[in-house]
């Protein structure tokens, strides 16, 4: 299932809350009522919503696990991370600087003063 971020709000206890839009199959829509349970809601539209107190980036993939849990699919963010850390550095650094952009929907920065060429 596919996730638009639609909106973010502070809770009661200060933490901000960012609500997406679901979208997919009526068979995952389906899934995804059912899995959510008594915590789902929707928007006066109709439209599924998934309420997460850790953004996941203006769009995103929702998963359900075997134990019946949504879950956001985080491999591109942990593929990221393994890279960065992997090479280290400067092209550690501008490996991850890329990466957040693309998986932000910006187009990729371009590297400083630090002698590395133009990601692009």
């Amino acid at each position: 299932m596919k996730v638009k971020l639609t909106r973010s709000y502070k809770s009661k206890n200060g933490n901000t809350v960012f609500v997406y839009t679901v979208a997919g199959t009526e068979t995952q829509v389906e899934a995804y009522k059912a899995a959510q349970g008594d915590n789902y809601r929707e928007q006066e539209d109709g439209t599924s919503l998934w309420f997460t107190t850790r953004c996941i980036g203006n769009t995103g993939t929702l998963v359900i696990t075997e134990k019946g849990k949504v879950v956001p699919d985080m491999s591109a963010f942990e593929q990221a991370a393994s890279l960065a850390k992997q090479y280290g550095g400067n092209f550690g650094q501008e490996l991850a600087r890329a990466s957040v952009a693309s998986l932000l929907g910006n187009s990729a920065p371009v590297a400083d003063a630090s002698g590395l060429d133009s990601f692009k």
